[in-house]
């Protein structure tokens, strides 16, 4: 229970729960966030479980504060064991609806963020001969929906990335897991989510509701954050964890609705050489033993 573990975006949600029931569980955490000020609400939790980490400041999307963090890290504690890449946010809006801006703020936190700080940990990680990157993604990087199409886009881009790594790193003794969560009562809905500043009114009679709906949830989720912190601490005492871990059992039901989907077309088309591409990918993703919180 001696292991080193970062955490990012620990100032609510997950990363603060996170944060909290592995340093009650004997981990030495770094719990990080971009503002120090916001720290109060950590503070809180720490103290009502009897426990504390270290709570240091981390900007996912400022490559100096990435990298002065982990040589912290390093020269404090010798090693990082455990990387819970946990930092992003949502926004809403559709294809049409954000600007540039809006759309590379959010792929600099959800994906470049992540893979910045994942690069910047691997050489410890390799030293040591053992590594745990866990990446706090979403059923969105699985399945896209309107009015959330960046923000699936981030996650699909991690989620690929994440996969390629888990593969090239499992012989050196390095996992790579991507948490799939659903609906879970988490801030993600409400004040982290961001909206575009643009509405095309042609697109609220027949998917606007969708956004509305995003808001209207808030706090009314079905999953219960503490549960998935439970989760992803008995991930980071798996000796073999899995590459995918879907959260909540409505994602899983989903994700199947979805599988059965590609089947009918794939049936409905028939054509051998996309049956045989597709075929493959399904066929693997029904193999795979996904454990479900």
């Amino acid at each position: 229970m001696n292991k080193t573990v970062l955490i990012t975006g620990c100032s609510s949600g997950f990363g603060l729960l996170f944060a909290a029931r592995l340093s009650a569980s004997g981990y030495n955490v770094y719990a990080s966030m971009r503002d120090l000020r916001k720290d109060n609400d950590l503070k809180i939790e720490l103290k009502r479980r009897d426990t504390t980490c270290h709570i240091i400041e981390l900007d996912v999307c400022n490559q100096i504060s990435v990298k002065n963090a982990i040589n912290m890290i390093n020269e404090q504690e010798g090693k990082l064991d455990i990387l819970i890449n946990n930092a992003g946010y949502g926004i809403g809006g559709f294809f049409e609806d954000l600007s540039e801006e809006e759309i590379r703020e959010q792929f600099e936190t959800n994906f470049f963020g992540a893979l910045e700080l994942t690069k910047k940990v691997l050489p410890h990680m390799r030293h040591k001969k053992f590594g745990r990157i866990i990446n706090n993604s979403s059923q969105a990087g699985l399945m896209a929906n309107p009015g959330t199409g960046y923000y699936s886009a981030s996650k699909f881009a991690l989620e690929g990335l994440m996969e390629a790594l888990d593969k090239e790193v499992r012989p050196l003794n390095i996992s790579v897991t991507s948490v799939q969560p659903g609906a879970f009562r988490t801030d993600w809905s409400g004040r982290s989510m961001k909206k575009s500043k643009i509405n095309i009114s042609d697109y609220d009679e027949h998917v606007g509701s969708r956004i509305n709906m995003i808001s209207q949830i808030d706090g009314k989720q079905p999953g219960d954050p503490k549960r998935a912190a439970k989760i992803i601490f008995s991930l980071t005492r798996d000796d073999n964890p899995p590459n995918k871990l879907l959260l909540g059992a409505g994602v899983l039901t989903t994700y199947k609705e979805r599988l059965d989907y590609e089947l009918k077309v794939i049936e409905q088309m028939g054509f051998p050489t996309y049956f045989l591409v597709v075929w493959d990918y399904i066929r693997f993703a029904r193999e795979q033993n996904i454990p479900v919180g």
